[in-house]
């Protein structure tokens, strides 16, 4: 353990990745203080809380937004900063202060207050911050049930191992993106500003259990949840054929790199990485809808519609070589692996679950369908 890390706060603390952080953190780092901070806006975050009293780790209720909330959960040398509105569909609707004012003015409330304390900053980023035209102008054709990259094409940051922290950021890519990349920016200034050690890990889709999967964060869960508790769902854009791709994470493979991060933070201060599963835990929602299909022993039909939501892109597979040598980390978990322990969880929290991820859970489906983050 790196020695300056005795006192731990985790923002966004109670949510999916940063309530397994929390946890994680406490359990390896013996006689640390871990805190979450948390304001529980999104559904089920408060199922957290047990699991995060049950791991030792201290619960402060605040916002982001609020500057005097995080003084009051006190001096920290480490901040995880987990916090974020995560949609990639917020503000289209017109109401993007939420949006802008977590994402954003939030990180630089949080850098202020590692600013005062002299802490480390590990930072949440997402692979939205890649313009939209951009990966949509990706040579693909379907290749069974998925879009794929067409044989041997290649160029500025991107290939068949993914997309790599090179390729081209010009263009429009969501307000949610847009908060993220400038948040990205203004923690690389703190760290060369106020000598602070920074690390970005910018992440793609992360799952595993307690995530309470909606359309728009979390499509893995709630494909799994819907196959198994019932209610409808449907492929939304690219010809409506889901066919679109992700790559996969399992949130405890992320803890091992950052685990590793945070072990030697001088060797990775001031970079910044693109973090996922890659190409061995890309899927399609046709394909997940196929796995899912097989545990459930049954076959569900699910609806399509062609038209493509603005923000969406039909493939992305992270490319994360740099981030695995830097580190010297791998992900452990396969697809079916990480499909397995979701039913389980599923199964074995049925009561719990249902009414927020079955059809009782009041989420939205005929919505865009594979846009899911950090």
């Amino acid at each position: 353990m790196n020695r300056r890390h005795r006192t731990i706060l985790v923002t966004g603390g109670a949510g999916f990745v940063g309530s397994h952080l929390a946890t994680l953190l406490k359990r390896d780092r013996e006689g640390a203080k871990v805190i979450a901070f948390d304001n529980l806006k999104r559904r089920g975050s408060e199922l957290a809380l047990q699991r995060l009293a049950r791991a030792g780790v201290a619960f402060v209720h605040g916002d982001v937004r609020q500057a005097g909330d995080l003084a009051e959960a006190g001096a920290f040398d480490l901040l995880v900063d987990c916090s974020a509105e995560p949609s990639v569909h917020a503000g289209y609707d017109g109401a993007a202060e939420y949006l802008v004012d977590t994402n954003l003015g939030g990180t630089v409330r949080c850098l202020e207050a590692a600013r005062r304390h002299g802490a480390d900053v590990l930072f949440l980023s997402t692979s939205r911050v890649y313009p939209i035209a951009g990966l949509r102008g990706l040579p693909l054709a379907r290749l069974g049930d998925r879009l794929d990259l067409v044989p041997e094409a290649g160029g500025p940051g991107w290939s068949h191992a993914g997309i790599a922290c090179e390729f081209p950021l010009a263009g429009a890519r969501s307000l949610y993106g847009a908060t993220k990349l400038a948040s990205e920016l203004l923690v690389h200034e703190y760290g060369a500003m106020y000598g602070l050690r920074t690390v970005v890990d910018r992440c793609g889709v992360l799952t595993g259990p307690w995530q309470m999967g909606k359309v728009d964060q979390g499509f893995f869960v709630l494909w799994a949840a819907r196959h198994l508790y019932g209610g409808p769902l449907a492929y939304m854009g690219f010809g409506g054929e889901g066919l679109q791709v992700r790559d996969v994470l399992h949130v405890e493979d992320l803890h091992g790199l950052v685990d590793r991060q945070l072990a030697s933070i001088e060797r990775h201060a001031g970079c910044t990485y693109n973090v996922g599963g890659g190409r061995e835990r890309s899927l399609s929602l046709r394909e997940l809808s196929a796995l899912c299909g097989r545990r459930i022993e049954a076959v569900k039909a699910i609806g399509g519609m062609a038209d493509t939501a603005p923000a969406d892109v039909p493939w992305y597979v992270t490319d994360a070589r740099p981030a695995q040598d830097a580190a010297g980390w791998m992900p452990e978990r396969s697809l079916d692996a990480i499909l397995d322990e979701v039913f389980r969880w599923l199964t074995d929290h049925r009561s719990m679950l249902e009414p927020i991820l079955g059809m009782s859970g009041g989420h939205r489906t005929s919505e865009r369908g594979l846009e899911s983050e950090a």
